[in-house]
């Protein structure tokens, strides 16, 4: 008899090897200067952390994500919102519900992502560790400390789950993908073509300008849209250039006022 595994589980460790898997195809693209947003130098010059350290701080953070997500489908529950288990597993139902879920998570995601960098102690001992990635790449979407992961992802993904009332299968497929796509926006590799670029404007160019602008004004959205940005006056455009010796800039368009 094959052993079964349930949607919680499934739906703990899923996004955590789709984020190695993705992040692998990255690293890859990313050793073929062409489609860089920075140099192979920058990375190495500009960074405050080794790849190790890094990737210790992910794995750490990524067993505590699994461990506290196995409890909060305990805790929360879901199972559609009280709909039979066909209904809530049908297309239309979990459209909606991840489109729910998508809002919700940016929405937490800006302002205490702002907030992470406005206020000077929450940056200085938490959300600049995150910033030690100067030029960000794949693996490093989610280096963070592990203060900050709790309240920024593991929180807003319990939020985001727990408001949309979806059940733990369609969580499977919500987090791997919110998982793509924050690995995408930390890339560092623009790939003409990537449906990510064609669909969200929030993009890996669009993130590498936060990352790259002094004192991280602009650009907090993530990993979805820019709304936010733009409603609360901190929506930084930008034009995708070519660098001399091979490769993409994002270069910022204008300078708006500190809202």
């Amino acid at each position: 008899m094959a052993m079964s595994i349930s949607d919680e589980l499934l739906g703990a460790f899923v996004p955590i090897v789709v984020y190695w898997v993705y992040s692998a195809i990255y690293m890859a693209f990313g050793s073929l200067d062409n489609f860089r947003l920075h140099s192979r130098k920058d990375e190495q010059d500009k960074n405050l952390v080794s790849k190790p350290n890094v990737i210790k701080n992910v794995l750490f953070q990524q067993t505590l994500q699994a461990t506290l997500a196995i409890f909060l489908y305990k805790v929360i529950g879901n199972e559609g919102g009280g709909a039979s288990e066909s209904q809530s597993n049908s297309l239309t139902v979990m459209a909606r519900q991840i489109i729910i879920a998508m809002f919700v998570l940016d929405t937490w995601q800006y302002f205490v992502h702002r907030y992470f960098h406005h206020n000077k102690f929450l940056y200085r001992h938490f959300h600049s560790h995150h910033h030690r990635l100067v030029v960000p790449y794949a693996f490093g979407a989610i280096y963070n400390h592990p203060v900050e992961a709790f309240v920024l992802d593991i929180t807003g993904g319990a939020l985001s789950y727990s408001i949309s009332g979806m059940s733990p299968r369609t969580s499977i497929f919500f987090f791997s993908f919110a998982t793509m796509k924050s690995v995408d926006d930390h890339c560092g590799v623009w790939l003409p073509g990537n449906l990510f670029h064609t669909l969200f404007y929030n993009n890996s160019a669009y993130h590498d300008v936060h990352h790259h602008l002094c004192g991280g004004k602009y650009n907090f959205s993530q990993p979805f849209f820019v709304m936010w940005d733009r409603i609360m006056g901190t929506y930084m455009p930008y034009s995708l250039e070519n660098r001399p010796e091979g490769g993409f800039q994002a270069r910022p368009i204008k300078k708006q006022q500190k809202s």
